[in-house]
């Protein structure tokens, strides 16, 4: 059986609970002081089966001006709306309200019941009916079905279930699509069972024994039970009023406003992209950072209104806005939100949820205008595109990048086809599914060869930078990750753009040049190297050697010597003649081969060096892998 959601609207005391009595013969109205000063506080529910085979699924919501929060909340998921309005009053100020709250979340379909039919005469009726056409000319229910009746004495009551039953079967149910989200409007204790939210589901379905998370308090727990409606079912799907009894958790630690959840469908922010439409009946203009109150499903969360391009709104005028808002909520692209003002309280606007996990934009920038082009204009490729671009280097994995675009699993994979194999998307780790926007990797490309070049002309004498300092200029405010910057360096070594020699990074084409007197150094030093074999100077009688220049230049020549592997480099303070390693390591391998082990005595001996020399080279010996220690002794590595 399919549910229909019907959502009553309309002033206080103009009928909506008792024509849901007459209809369904079930009293909404569960609270004691509902009873006693017999109006409508809260929400309340009932069904009616259409002889279609559909059940209607009725909220009826609180007209009272003190309650309109309860009432938004309530006609949050209703497919349908039932405008009721009393016969001997008309139109009223809730009227207005409750009509434009139903605009502005979305609502396209209903009818219109007059109520109280027996207290007026025809001749008022008549002119109650003409003013109920004015109002809603040009809108939704401008040629919405109008019956009249009186819940006192049956009249009319049974053409309203007809009209019911035709709109009804009318209806076309799509596939409940996606992860599941019931925004909770309701939460209660039955013994013996725990806590239990009632809500309207929105998308997806789920099923007894399913995980779901409470959010955005983030906590998760099991399914123990579903109910549509008091009977029990083992799953639930988009569109039913539901019941659900929650494994293990608390009833204080859920309120109305909650979202329950298929764990991992939401992303917590305080920031939303949204385009927002400042009711005509206004009386002033909307200034910049107003305060209000902003109603999403079925919470209120305080909040300030940031006009982008604006420094106030007209009445009537429609802006491209962020919502900055006081506590983290998580919505999908597309849900409706009503903003209410926050004193005196009424209603002012409201609109579509573009991105519900924006970045902090500032004012009257360009950029601005065209990312909200891609959200009004652009394809579901084209927001996914723009939010890897605003991610920059840190990129989004799949399961983000999926709840803001608001598109999941398979139909994710399939979206996500085509840019990837025209590398407008990038990814950069295939476990996470983590992924970059293209032109935020080409960026980056570029400004590696860019910090390159820079370095190259300020240190011609280098040969190049070294990994780990690269990638901390990179850095720099960027949240460059190691995959994302490896890839990089892979992506520019295969087009021969630059050239990785272990861990120093240098531009293909970058080579050492010596002027002719940096030549006569580095053939002097080069010589005196090789004239000491294995036992040079340190660098610091290197450095008194050549007193006539700037340490700094030693170094440098030095380190094109290291390059040019005609020095190899010990330790910090220490340099050896590249070949007379060479023979030094051959003559040690021989006699490992030999001996099979040794000591540091015995390395004295075989090299006839002392201490100073010796330890420094067993341990270069070490790093470089031909041998390895084992207590006090060296063995060749691998024997």
């Amino acid at each position: 059986m399919r549910e229909v959601v019907l959502g009553t609207a309309g002033h206080v005391d103009h009928g909506k609970t008792s024509l849901v009595r007459a209809l369904t013969g079930i009293d909404t109205d569960r609270l004691k002081e509902e009873k006693e000063r017999g109006i409508t506080i809260e929400l309340g529910f009932a069904f009616l089966d259409l002889p279609c085979g559909h059940r209607l699924g009725i909220v009826d919501v609180p007209g009272h001006e003190r309650f309109v929060k309860n009432m938004v909340a309530g006609a949050a998921g209703i497919d349908l709306v039932a405008f009721v309005i009393a016969a001997d009053e008309g139109i009223m100020p809730q009227t207005r309200e409750h009509f434009e709250i139903c605009s502005l979340l979305g609502v396209k379909e209903g009818c219109i019941i007059i109520t109280k039919k027996d207290l007026v005469e025809q001749d008022w009726l008549d002119l109650v009916k003409e003013d109920i056409n004015e109002y809603f000319a040009g809108t939704f229910l401008e040629n919405a079905p109008m019956v009249m009746v009186s819940s006192t004495t049956g009249e009319g009551i049974e053409e309203v279930r007809n009209l019911l039953e035709k709109l009804g079967s009318g209806r076309e149910f799509g596939e409940a699509c996606g992860p599941f989200r019931l925004p909770v409007d309701r939460v209660f204790t039955i013994k013996g069972f725990g806590a239990v939210v009632t809500g309207t589901s929105i998308s997806g379905r789920i099923k007894v024994g399913d995980d779901v998370t409470v959010f955005p308090k983030g906590i998760t727990a099991k399914i123990r039970g579903i109910q549509v409606h008091a009977q029990d079912v083992s799953e639930v799907e988009a569109g039913n009023r539901t019941a659900i009894n929650i494994q293990g958790v608390d009833k204080e630690i859920i309120s109305r406003g909650d979202m329950i959840a298929t764990p991992g469908c939401l992303l917590r922010s305080y920031i939303l992209d949204v385009d927002f439409h400042y009711l005509s009946g206004n009386k002033k203009p909307l200034k910049n950072r107003t305060r209000v109150r902003v109603h999403l499903g079925t919470s209120e969360i305080m909040g300030r209104i940031v006009l982008l391009e604006q420094e106030e709104l007209d009445p009537g005028g429609d802006a491209n806005v962020q919502l900055i808002l006081e506590k983290p909520i998580g919505v999908w692209p597309g849900d409706h939100y009503v903003i209410r003002s926050y004193s005196p309280v009424f209603t002012i606007g409201g609109g579509m949820v573009l991105n519900g996990s924006a970045l902090k934009r500032r004012r009257f920038k360009e950029v601005n205008r065209q990312a909200f082009d891609v959200y009004h204009n652009g394809s579901d490729e084209d927001r996914a595109i723009l939010y890897l671009k605003e991610s920059g280097y840190s990129g989004l994995i799949a399961e983000e990048l999926a709840v803001k675009v608001g598109v999941f699993g398979n139909q994710l994979k399939k979206l996500l086809n085509t840019p990837v194999s025209a590398s407008r998307i990038i990814v950069v780790d295939s476990e996470r599914q983590r992924m970059v926007e293209g032109e935020v990797f080409k960026r980056l490309t570029n400004l590696i060869k860019d910090i390159l070049e820079t370095f190259h002309t300020e240190n011609p004498l280098k040969p190049g930078l070294s990994k780990a300092e690269l990638k901390s200029r990179l850095s720099l405010g960027l949240g460059l990750g190691q995959r994302l910057f490896q890839m990089a360096l892979n992506y520019l070594v295969k087009r021969g753009e630059i050239v990785q020699d272990e861990a120093v990074v240098r531009l293909s084409g970058h080579e050492v040049s010596l002027k002719d007197d940096e030549k006569k150094i580095r053939e002097e030093l080069q010589h005196l190297f090789e004239s000491q074999g294995l036992k040079p100077p340190t660098l610091k009688e290197v450095f008194l050697n050549f007193k006539q220049c700037p340490q700094p230049f030693i170094r440098e020549i030095m380190g094109v010597l290291v390059h040019e592997e005609v020095l190899k480099k010990v330790n910090e303070d220490l340099y050896f003649n590249a070949q007379s390693l060479t023979d030094l390591q051959g003559k040690l391998v021989e006699f490992l081969k030999r001996e099979e082990e040794i000591n540091a005595q015995g390395f004295k001996s075989l090299t006839g060096l002392t201490r100073k020399f010796s330890i420094p080279l067993m341990e270069y010996f070490d790093k470089a892998k031909v041998t390895i220690r084992v207590g006090d002794n060296r063995i060749l590595r691998g024997m």
